[in-house]
C-alpha cells in the first residue's frame, strides 16, 4: 500500500512563499518515483515538478520554472516543493504522486491533496 500525505498548503498573498511536504514510507520512497501535480478551478491537474526515473534529476514544469523546486529529504522520506513569487493562478490543489516509472508521464498513486489559495 502506498500512502502519501501532503501538507503545507494554505491562503497567501501575491509574491509570497510556501513550502509543501510530503510524506511516505520508507519502502515506496526507495521504490518510487515521486512529483508533484496541481489542479486550479475548473482546470484539469497539470505535472508541476517531479524527481526523473530512479529519482536522478528533476523536471520543472516551464509554468513555474525559476519559482518553484523540488528536493527530497532521504532520512525523513519526504519530498518538498519549494514555491517562491506565488501568483493568482497558482492557486490550486496540489497533489503529491508515486510512480513506478516516470512520474511526470505516469502516477500511478495520489495523495489525498493540499489547498494553496494566493490571493490579496
Amino acid at each position: 500500500q502506498v500512502e502519501l500525505v501532503e501538507s503545507g498548503g494554505g491562503l497567501v498573498q501575491p509574491g509570497g512563499s510556501l513550502r509543501l511536504s510530503c510524506a511516505t514510507s520508507r519502502r515506496t520512497f526507495s521504490t518510487y518515483t515521486m512529483g508533484w501535480f496541481r489542479q486550479g478551478p475548473g482546470k484539469e491537474r497539470e505535472f508541476v515538478a517531479g524527481f526523473g526515473r530512479g529519482s536522478v534529476g528533476t523536471y520543472t514544469a516551464d509554468s513555474v520554472k525559476g519559482r518553484f523546486s523540488i528536493s527530497r529529504n532521504n532520512f525523513e522520506n519526504t519530498i518538498y516543493l519549494q514555491m517562491n513569487s506565488l501568483k493568482v493562478e497558482d492557486t490550486a490543489i496540489y497533489y503529491c504522486a508515486a510512480s513506478a516509472d516516470s512520474v511526470r508521464v505516469r502516477p500511478d498513486y495520489w495523495g489525498q491533496g493540499t489547498q494553496v489559495t494566493v490571493s490579496s
